[in-house]
């Protein structure tokens, strides 16, 4: 059975300007969304994180305020329950990219702390974009692309259409004027050209083989431009 790649953070917290340590992880939907989606096309699922780490769920991504009440939030948890796989990653380090047809990052600020500086996940980032295989980030996961600037700033998603979460969206959640940097404010400076749609509205972008979503509500219709171009 074909089988498709989740990168998670291994991170619990991100690191904010202050040097206060902001719980966090994976946000919860933006794993269940595409899971769901890839699993019921027939797919199987199989996670990485730094160094095998067991991920950790974004408590505020199971906040009844965050999931449409009470039973959204039972609806997730009790999804992440059946996801065996999740607590057995294997480390980014031993990935096969071979093995799988496409690579897909969930986002929560986790990967802000560790992803956006990972070498083994750039490495994997840089192989899967050669590689012509479906490529997809979400939300915070684009923080991952950071860690493929090589020493003079250079990286191979420069001049790549691409989203993430925005400035304009950081700011409504309350974080922007304490996170020690902003994801949308650093893909440009990559040299990506960031494509901005209305806040918490879904948005993908699909520029070659690599397949970007704004924010949560982009994780599921990203899940779904990834089977398009796997079919």
């Amino acid at each position: 059975m074909p089988t498709i790649l989740f990168v998670l953070t291994g991170t619990d917290h991100w690191t904010l300007a202050d040097g206060t340590r902001h719980p966090t992880g994976f946000w919860a939907d933006e794993v269940v969304a595409p899971w769901n989606l890839f699993t019921e096309a027939g797919y199987e699922v199989e996670v990485a994180t730094p160094g095998a780490v067991v991920p950790t769920v974004d408590a505020m991504s199971l906040d009844p305020s965050f999931t449409g009440g009470a039973e959204g939030a039972a609806r997730l948890r009790a999804a992440l329950d059946t996801m065996t796989p999740l607590l057995r990653p294997r480390s980014l380090a031993d990935v096969d990219l071979d093995a799988y047809a496409a690579v897909f990052y969930p986002g929560g600020h986790g990967p802000m702390e560790d992803l956006s500086r990972d070498p083994d996940s750039a490495a994997l980032l840089t192989r899967a974009l050669a590689s012509g295989r479906p490529l997809a980030l979400v939300c915070h996961g684009p923080a991952a692309l950071l860690a493929t600037a090589d020493a003079d700033g250079k990286s191979p998603f420069a001049g790549y259409r691409l989203t993430g979460f925005t400035n304009a969206e950081e700011t409504q959640s309350g974080f922007a004027s304490r996170a020690p940097w902003l994801l949308q404010d650093r893909l440009t400076a990559l040299g990506a050209d960031v494509q901005e749609g209305e806040p918490w509205a879904p948005k993908t972008v699909s520029d070659r083989t690599l397949h970007t979503g704004q924010n949560p509500a982009s994780a599921g219709p990203l899940a779904e431009v990834v089977l398009g171009a796997l079919r």
